[in-house]
């Protein structure tokens, strides 16, 4: 019998002698209260050259996340459906293309950087902000860094942040780890978290659920958020 704590996409790369030594670790694994969603990076740039292997898009797109990108597209889109039902704030980040902040002066990673249209960094349109959604930019890897977050979550008094976006091993990894050390309950929707890597975006989930955050399968956490609309709706 899978052990439900483990029972995520790492099970093909994590050997069980591993599972064993992280044993401990092992707890109950909820949603937790008063809900916000940070969706991390869903702009054009992670989409580009359409839903195709990472290792063909990339020759043209470097930054581009290929089918990883384009296969999370209809869970996020039910992960949103849910959290707008259940009158959750939803936060998105995206980069800082101001001229005046010098965005290529403070780059989020050590990447050589590449000339990039600002448009790219538009979200997509199967995410587009609403009225009352915050858009937040950044220039580092973190939501949290640099930016009012912070601030926009204490004022919604948000204890549990729900994550998605991109990328698993980047940006998504930071802001988990620097939403846990505020304070908050972090939850990161499985299927909706992506990276250019799969063996990457693996190991960081199993890295980060163990330490950080409660992974969650998206269709748990869209149930759990049916059932506050539910109540709303009472």
């Amino acid at each position: 019998m899978i052990d439900a704590f483990e029972d995520h996409c790492w099970r093909d790369v994590i050997p069980e002698e591993v599972l064993d030594l992280y044993s401990h670790y092992k707890r109950p694994v909820t949603v937790g209260p008063q809900a916000a969603l940070l969706a991390i990076d869903l702009y054009e740039l992670a989409y580009q050259g359409g839903p195709r292997p990472v290792a063909e898009v990339s020759k043209t797109y470097p930054s581009s996340c290929g089918e990883y990108a384009w296969n999370a597209i209809e869970p996020t889109k039910r992960l949103f459906a849910a959290a707008r039902a259940a009158g959750l704030p939803i936060i998105y980040t995206t980069s800082d293309t101001r001229p005046d902040s010098k965005p290529n002066s403070i780059r989020a990673t050590r990447r050589n950087s590449i000339k990039t249209d600002p448009d790219v960094f538009a979200i997509r349109p199967e995410f587009a902000p609403v009225a009352g959604d915050i858009v937040i930019t950044k220039q580092r890897a973190s939501a949290f860094f640099g930016t009012p977050l912070i601030a926009h979550l204490t004022l919604l008094n948000v204890q549990t942040v729900i994550v998605c976006g991109e990328s698993t091993s980047g940006c998504v990894r930071a802001s988990t780890v620097d939403g846990y050390s505020y304070g908050f309950q972090m939850v990161m929707a499985e299927e909706c978290c992506f990276d250019r890597s799969l063996i990457s975006h693996k190991i960081n989930l199993f890295d980060l659920h163990h330490k950080y955050a409660n992974v969650m399968h998206t269709d748990d956490i869209v149930a759990h958020l049916d059932g506050l609309a539910l109540k709303e709706a009472v």
